[in-house]
């Protein structure tokens, strides 16, 4: 079978039809041996039917009346082992048109890749087919491009010709006869001068988008920087507070032991002076006991002079007075030790708490100073109005501008140089000093209530204007159900609960400012830790029409 295969191969042009050069398709034999395909020989008599003779293509030779075609049975057999041959040797030919390649508009059968299209012939050539358009002098002339499936589209559908030329008046591409038609006396270039011309836009646009696209990536390779900055600042702080703090628990520890020594040493001192009473006062105690029996003793007896003579040398004998001891309380003893330990923890709390500018604040620190309730945050609420001259003309102020609402209609003068002339927002009159805590109320598809620099840009589209976009504005996105954290133009979702009041505390000082929801409790949204450069003032961003929001009387 293998043999018999490679003999097909061998003699494939053998199985060739002589009209088409093509593989015999349902081949039938004519009355002098010789094989068509079907269609071949039955085209070729057709083209005779005039004459009473119908002749051979190959041997002229000639037969009355018309032959009757039947099917070469045996050599259609062998087409078919020979088409199959091939096609098992083409499945991995790179050379014959595949899924998503243009295919030869020529072959039959499996057909190759199109090695070029013609803009006039409107078809699709393999290397083999298109050889004519390299040797024919006509075909010379014809535009060959790559291979396209979009033929088509260059053709007029209204009078089926190839479109070479633009009409700038109405857009579009059209043929010669359009253009003396129903384009006649519009502005109408070749399609080649405005494919010129439109070539130097793309590279233009190109070039401008490359642009936009390095300075992106510069931006994000800065970012990169940065986080791995952050990253490297953070690691390196832990490990130095990590090697502090052990150094000073080392400290605590050796103090610790040494005021231990301390005490201990002066336990001893107190203690062998209250030995030295003790013995002295037992000592006594037995000599008074002794001279006490003797008295008992002489109490008794009965000889007169016998009592007289020996109480006279007893009595000589003195008795000291005694003078009482004064004890004092045994905490006395270790007074100055206890208050020299009370005295260094006070003053480590207040380098812990208050002395921030010489302790460096934590996150420990923050949660300790912040307030843990609404109620506490409430000591530090400020009266805070918004300053009109800042305000979008867009924006209407009202109830002694505490209150803004977005509408369609212009209520500003646009000449004030501290307006923003293009973003819908308005910025506090008053800045946020100290300790500073406030909440605004919304309503409407979503506001943005944002802490910014004085020094914001005001004029402009660019993202130095808008809150949230930029290094100088820290902004809470308010939408339906959700709240969005933006700075410097990165985004963070932030869960907790939903509310349409929103508490706002700030500690300049302390570089913290931080985003609560305001239900039943305040909820902590978000909390930034950084260092504030310039003074603060609130800002609200109001981006649809019927919003509003309102500064909370506290």
């Amino acid at each position: 079978m293998a043999e018999r295969g490679v003999q097909l191969q061998l003699q494939s042009e053998s199985f060739s039809c002589p009209i088409c050069l093509e593989l015999l398709m349902e081949p039938v034999a004519i009355p002098c041996g010789h094989s068509y395909c079907r269609r071949c020989i039955s085209k070729h008599w057709d083209g005779e039917n005039e004459r009473i003779m119908y002749s051979c293509p190959q041997c002229r030779e000639t037969f009355t009346p018309r032959p009757v075609l039947m099917k070469n049975t045996m050599l259609a057999e062998l087409v078919e082992e020979l088409k199959k041959s091939r096609l098992q040797e083409a499945a991995g030919d790179p050379s014959f048109a595949a899924g998503g390649d243009v295919a030869c508009d020529f072959c039959t059968g499996r057909k190759r890749k199109a090695f070029k299209s013609c803009l006039n012939c409107v078809a699709s050539y393999c290397e083999k087919h298109l050889q004519p358009h390299h040797e024919v002098t006509p075909l010379k002339r014809h535009k060959l491009v790559d291979p396209s499936e979009k033929l088509q589209e260059t053709i007029c559908f209204r009078h089926d010709e190839v479109m070479k030329m633009f009409c700038r008046t109405d857009q579009q591409c059209i043929c010669i006869l359009c253009s003396m038609e129903e384009h006649k006396g519009h502005d109408i270039v070749s399609a080649a001068a405005e494919s010129s011309e439109r070539q130097k836009e793309l590279q233009e646009s190109r070039a401008e988008i490359q642009k936009n696209i390095q300075d992106r990536e510069k931006d994000m390779d800065m970012l990169e920087q940065q986080l791995k900055s952050i990253q490297l600042s953070a690691d390196q702080t832990v490990h130095t507070n990590e090697q502090l703090f052990t150094e000073m628990i080392r400290l605590f520890h050796r103090k610790s032991s040494n005021l231990e020594k301390e005490v201990r040493s002066k336990q001893q001192v107190e203690v062998r002076v209250v030995r030295v009473l003790q013995e002295k006062l037992e000592q006594e105690v037995s000599e008074l006991k002794k001279r006490d029996a003797e008295l008992q003793q002489l109490s008794t007896t009965e000889d007169h002079v016998q009592f007289v003579h020996s109480y006279s040398s007893l009595s000589a004998l003195s008795v000291s007075t005694h003078t009482p001891i004064v004890l004092t309380a045994p905490v006395s003893c270790f007074q100055q030790v206890t208050s020299a330990v009370s005295e260094l923890r006070d003053h480590l709390h207040f380098i812990l708490t208050e002395d921030r500018t010489k302790a460096g604040e934590t996150a420990e620190n923050v949660d300790d100073l912040e307030p843990t309730n609404r109620a506490g945050f409430l000591q530090y609420s400020q009266e805070i109005t918004l300053d009109p001259n800042t305000a979008y003309k867009e924006l209407t102020l009202s109830d002694g501008n505490r209150k803004v609402t977005h509408t369609n209609e212009d209520h500003q003068p646009t000449d004030h140089p501290d307006q923003f002339t293009v973003w819908d927002q308005v910025l506090s009159r008053q800045s946020l000093t100290g300790r500073c805590y406030l909440e605004v109320e919304w309503r409407g598809r979503g506001v943005c209530v944002a802490i910014a620099y004085k020094s914001i840009t005001r004029d402009g589209w660019g993202r130095e204007c808008g809150f949230g976009s930029n290094d100088k504005s820290w902004t809470l996105q308010c939408l339906q159900n959700s709240f969005t954290f933006f700075h410097n133009n990165i985004s963070i979702d932030l869960s907790g609960p939903h509310s349409f009041r929103v508490g706002v505390y700030v500690d300049h000082a302390a570089g913290v400012l931080s985003f609560y929801s305001v239900c039943d409790t305040s909820t902590l949204l978000h909390r930034v830790n950084t260092t504030f450069t310039e003074p603060l003032h609130l800002g609200v961003a109001l981006y649809y029409i019927g919003d509003v929001v309102e500064l909370c009387k506290l």
